[in-house]
């Protein structure tokens, strides 16, 4: 069974909170990458009964955590780093003392302003561990400037990947991810198997820097010609073209559609 195999994505289009068109992250199909196909496979094949009963189970949680995403500027998708990290169970407790969804540690979270106390533990209320964990992802972003290289140092830290770039000599993670722990590879991997269960292609958020910039060059002036037609003005009953064009372009992590003549 290959990625995607299993669920596509009903539909790219949706609604944010203004009710502008973006696509999601992509406008056209990207394909997985091949040297992660033989894992993803294999990924897949092992837990596709655990999938299948996690995105039953829970519509409203990706719905929630997916518009708590976007609202803070990161790509919707990042919603399957949770999935990895916990099943999406906020009951999870990892024995190094990580909890919640998003399965933060307790000194993390608390720089990133939630309550871990004896009281409370704000970590496993999904909602104020999204939005924190979405403030930590954006922190990271902006450090590397590359969603793969956020999901690597979500998983060892930051400062693991920079070493790793310093030993490899490169800011790939194909190619400096010998360098990570093997965790950390996995888990990247496990991100983008995830990622195309679900959704039955790639998007921005699993491509790295170079693949994403390669990627935005072939899609930078493509526009869909939706529909072409003539209008008769009644008044001198002369024939206009009219050309209805529907533009796409990037603003930040999202893909915007808009409708012009």
């Amino acid at each position: 069974m290959h990625a995607g195999d299993v669920y596509t994505n009903e539909s790219l289009l949706k609604n944010d909170s203004n009710n502008a068109l973006n696509f999601s992250n992509t406008s056209s199909s990207i394909p997985l990458q091949v040297s992660v196909q033989s894992f993803s496979d294999a990924y897949i094949t092992e837990h596709a009964v655990l999938l299948i009963s996690i995105k039953e189970r829970n519509s409203k949680t990706f719905t929630l955590i997916r518009k708590i995403l976007l609202k803070r500027r990161v790509p919707a998708e990042l919603v399957y780093l949770a999935v990895v990290e916990s099943k999406l169970k906020n009951t999870a407790t990892s024995g190094a003392g990580a909890a919640g969804v998003w399965q933060l540690m307790p000194v993390t979270a608390r720089t990133l302003g939630l309550k871990v106390d004896g009281l409370r533990d704000e970590r496993r209320n999904i909602y104020q561990s999204s939005a924190a964990a979405a403030q930590y992802l954006n922190t990271l972003y902006k450090q590397f400037d590359d969603w793969l290289l956020v999901i690597a140092a979500y998983n060892c830290g930051a400062g693991n990947v920079y070493k790793a770039i310093k030993l490899s000599g490169s800011r790939e993670f194909w190619k400096m991810q010998l360098y990570l722990p093997k965790e950390t590879r996995d888990h990247v991997k496990r991100f983008i198997a995830t990622h195309f269960f679900f959704e039955g292609n790639g998007s921005l958020a699993t491509l790295t820097k170079k693949e994403r910039a390669n990627y935005l060059h072939s899609e930078n002036e493509k526009t869909i010609i939706i529909a072409e037609k003539n209008k008769t003005v009644a008044a001198n009953t002369t024939v206009i073209p009219i050309r209805w064009v529907l533009v796409v372009k990037q603003e930040e992590t999202e893909w915007l559609l808009e409708l012009r003549n």
